[in-house]
């Protein structure tokens, strides 16, 4: 029997997915789903965490799993907190997949062994992100290069999904070059490499100082790169232009916090906050009409990405409500969040 290389199905659901969401407009396109909040690192800029809370119930999790896939959903990526530390992610990983959905994986790569990277791959994960702030642990972040090398080794000699490794400029990281030496060495592995511009806590843009501008250039030069580099908005963002484009939060793009309710995005909880197992597609039609007054000056990449799909078609009718979210501090750039950054 022959045998299909497991990427080689994975471009083929890529391929199916962006079929679908160029023909149909009425289905999220990617949903991020946090089952657990907690994390094993405490990193200063982060507000995405913290150091206490329980896993959500992994049937609590099917369920809202079975959600995103009644409404069609094509990709879900899991996030956190820290998404290895529930002790049934192989499982909810697996329940994605039997919906037919994308698998992805955000992680900071602490807990990467031989062993879990194959439990990974059984379990049918396709995508993982791993965002690394600097090359030598400081006080702001303890994901470095140094300490997470050896984990990059294990995933390129084990891992049978599509690795991405995420670096970030802006915001006050101390060494900006450390984001070239980062990509670098992701491209050396064989991973996608992107760079993500760090936003403040509602989502929105922290100008690029001279100095991180010229990293910011440079890593535009490198091989192998992911879905974010060739995209207009990050080099907007980076000399701090707004851009004109149509948010679909809440409508093609869904993020399923640790409660369980929808939110626009991590960075705007709190709008529309209703449970994913009250949500129904007249929500996902009215948000994808709906205009996001924080739109401009957004550096929450999946969500630009997801909205190159209908940039063209449908202009944005309701007036958006709830904009600027509170303050949070700041937080990290994802350049793809997960999943976005197809090879």
């Amino acid at each position: 029997m022959i045998t299909i290389p497991k990427k080689l199905k994975t471009r083929f659901n890529v391929g199916q997915f962006m079929a679908k969401g160029l023909l149909s407009t009425r289905h999220p396109l990617l949903a991020h789903i946090v089952p657990m909040r907690r994390c094993n690192l405490a990193c200063a800029y982060c507000n995405e965490y913290d150091n206490y809370s329980d896993p959500v119930p992994t049937e609590e999790m099917f369920a809202r799993v079975d959600r995103l896939g009644y409404f069609g959903t094509g990709i879900v990526t899991i996030s956190g907190g820290e998404p290895l530390m529930h002790p049934d992610l192989d499982k909810i990983i697996a329940r994605v997949r039997s919906h037919g959905m994308i698998s992805g994986l955000i992680s900071n790569g602490y807990l990467m062994s031989p062993d879990r990277i194959k439990r990974l791959n059984a379990a049918g994960l396709q995508y993982l992100q791993i965002s690394i702030d600097n090359v030598e642990p400081d006080e702001v972040s303890k994901k470095s290069l140094k300490v997470l090398d050896k984990k990059l080794r294990h995933l390129a000699e084990h891992a049978d999904f599509n690795v991405n490794i995420n670096s970030v400029i802006g915001g006050g990281i101390k060494n900006p070059e450390d984001a070239l030496v980062v990509a670098r060495r992701a491209v050396e592995l064989g991973f996608t490499s992107s760079m993500g511009i760090i936003h403040d806590g509602t989502g929105t843009l922290k100008s690029l100082t001279d100095r991180e501008m010229a990293v910011f250039q440079e890593h535009k030069k490198l091989g192998k790169r992911g879905y974010t580099r060739v995209n207009h908005f990050q080099n907007n963002l980076a000399y701090g232009k707004p851009n004109n484009w149509r948010c679909r939060a809440g409508g093609r793009y869904l993020y399923v916090c640790e409660e369980g309710l929808v939110h626009y995005c991590s960075q705007q909880r709190g709008y529309p906050a209703i449970p994913i197992r009250e949500y129904t597609l007249d929500d996902i039609s009215r948000e994808y009409d709906t205009k996001k007054a924080c739109a401009p000056l957004c550096t929450i990449a999946c969500v630009q990405q997801v909205a190159v799909f209908d940039f063209w078609r449908d202009p944005q009718t309701l007036e958006g409500v709830g904009h600027p979210a509170r303050p949070r501090g700041h937080d990290r750039g994802e350049a793809i969040d997960g999943v976005t950054d197809m090879p």
